[in-house]
């Protein structure tokens, strides 16, 4: 089995969809049915059970997803590592942004990579849904978070930014001819969540209750920005952002309202405690020694 095709077999049954699948691998559904069909006259079963609606592992390709994955990872990591150790790279920093990957934060990753050019350094957007969840499997090393984060396994770093805190309207939303929202208004409108995420960490994000104790509703459930701008530029929601926004998100369909009523927000690194290294230390270093912006 060749493999390009062990890795469209492994998105597939991850996914469970040819469309998901095809598009995160970039090929077509015809490359991905072309593959699937392929493995299954090689191994004289059927891999999956396909239906208009429906894609289901059956018993053979749950064995064989099993099989396959650790020997796959440990494929993909050994060829990784030769090619780094190629450019001189002896090691990979991967730092999952909840903050949108901001011009204000690159002094901080050029700092980091005149000092340190052994490592490189891989800058990703963090997930909406449990991002603390990716930062235990590995799936990432260091998440830049905002404050307080009050998990027993996880270290908090040094703050590399504060930020001021507006709120996301529609340009036809009632709310957009003010030059301000107050936090009591909150509670009139709908408001989007995620999964995944501590209440304690959403709380400091945007609160459950205003401040007379009326409940903000969070009936919109959103896996990642773009399905958050739509609803907010649809007006079906309003949503707070931190300030940094304003500047990189240009919309002529969307207003923000500074929210006065909302203390700053204190982006931090946070890692692993057992999973701290020479590489997440000389960052902390790094960022600890140019100091906290203020934006």
């Amino acid at each position: 089995m060749e493999f390009r095709d062990i890795e469209i077999f492994l998105v597939l049954a991850e996914e469970l969809h040819f469309g998901r699948a095809a598009e995160r691998l970039r090929v077509s559904q015809a490359r991905v049915s072309q593959a699937l069909k392929k493995q299954e006259r090689r191994i004289g079963a059927v891999l999956f059970e396909r239906t208009s609606r429906t894609v289901r592992l059956t018993d053979v390709g749950r064995q064989l997803r099993d099989d396959l994955l650790p020997v796959y990872t440990g494929l993909h990591e050994s060829l990784e590592r030769a090619r780094m150790a190629g450019r001189g790279v002896t090691g990979r920093l991967r730092i999952g942004m909840m903050p949108f990957n901001i011009v204000d934060l690159h002094h901080y990753w050029r700092a980091f990579r005149r000092r340190h050019p052994r490592w490189e350094l891989q800058i990703r957007p963090a997930p909406y849904a449990d991002p603390f969840g990716a930062l235990r499997d590995g799936d990432m090393d260091v998440f830049v978070a905002w404050l307080p984060v009050e998990e027993a396994d996880l270290t908090v770093g040094p703050a590399l930014l504060t930020d001021r805190r507006v709120l996301a309207v529609a340009d036809h939303h009632e709310l957009a001819g003010r030059d301000t929202a107050p936090l009591e208004a909150f509670a009139d409108f709908a408001h989007a969540t995620t999964t995944g995420v501590p209440g304690y960490w959403e709380d400091s994000y945007l609160p459950f209750h205003t401040p007379r104790g009326r409940a903000i509703e969070r009936p919109h459930l959103v896996r990642g920005p773009d399905e958050l701008i739509s609803l907010i530029s649809m007006g079906d929601i309003v949503q707070t952002f931190p300030g940094h926004v304003t500047r990189y998100w240009g919309m002529p369909n969307i207003r923000w309202l500074p929210v006065p009523d909302l203390a700053t927000l204190s982006y931090v690194l946070v890692w692993r405690g057992e999973a701290e290294n020479d590489a997440i230390r000389a960052l902390a270093d790094t960022v600890r020694d140019l100091g906290t912006l203020v934006l």
